[in-house]
This record gives structure tokens, sequence and C-alpha cells, in this order.
């Protein structure tokens, strides 16, 4: 349903508009060079390039297995997941392999839902 917006309210192109979530954006942090990786954020149709950038890298400069901490993760969308298979794929293309760490358990079932979780290896999850 559409919001009133008083005609005298002042927009900021700094801001998302009214209707949309403030968290867009995706951090990727390098942890340890071509070894760690962290994803935080969304990982959409929006910010999946920048994803495939940092790991593309980091599978290039880096040898042996090649953790995404995706931890920080607050949303991953089909594109996000096809980023993830593909970079699964040159890993082992580099003769690599890519684990995820730290997977939430909304996007565990979204692995098992979508059967991932038979070619995306996570670490076993630590729970308390």
């Amino acid at each position: 349903m559409p919001r009133d917006v008083p005609l005298d309210a002042e927009l900021s192109l700094d801001q998302p508009p009214l209707d949309q979530p403030q968290s867009l954006d995706l951090t990727i942090t390098v942890e340890q060079p071509g070894r760690v990786l962290a994803l935080r954020g969304r990982l959409s149709a929006r910010t999946v390039a920048e994803g495939r950038v940092a790991l593309v890298e980091a599978i290039a400069v880096g040898s042996e297995v090649l953790v995404v901490d995706i931890s920080g993760l607050q949303l991953v969308d089909a594109s996000g997941l096809g980023m993830l298979v593909g970079a699964h794929r040159l890993a082992l293309r580099s003769e690599r392999e890519l684990v995820l760490r730290g997977v939430p358990e909304r996007i565990e079932r979204l692995l098992a839902v979508t059967r991932l979780n038979r070619v995306l290896r996570a670490e076993d999850p630590i729970r308390v």
C-alpha cells in the first residue's frame, strides 16, 4: 500500500526511498589474503558483481582452502547463490576448495531446500 509523503518533505539522494530496506550493501573483508574472506550484508543481484570480483581475486592469489565467512549475511537471493556456486567451481578448477563458515540457519535451510548443501561445503556449525 503506497504511503503519502507530504509535499514539503525533504528528499535526500543519500538515503534509500522510504519503502526500501536500509541495508542494501555488501561489505567484503579480507581477513587473510587468499585464505579467509568475510561477506556481510546482502548478497543479491545488486551486490553480486562486487562479491564475485572479491572471490575471484581471493581464489587467484591463494592456495588450498578458501574460507568464506557468511555469518554476517542478512540475505542471499538466487543470484547470490549462483555466485557462490560459480566461485566454488572456479576454486575447483584452480585446485582449491571453497568452504563456507558461519552459515546462518536461515541460509542453511535455503541451501538444503535448493540442494546446494550437496555442492557447497560448510564447516560444521558451532551450536551453543
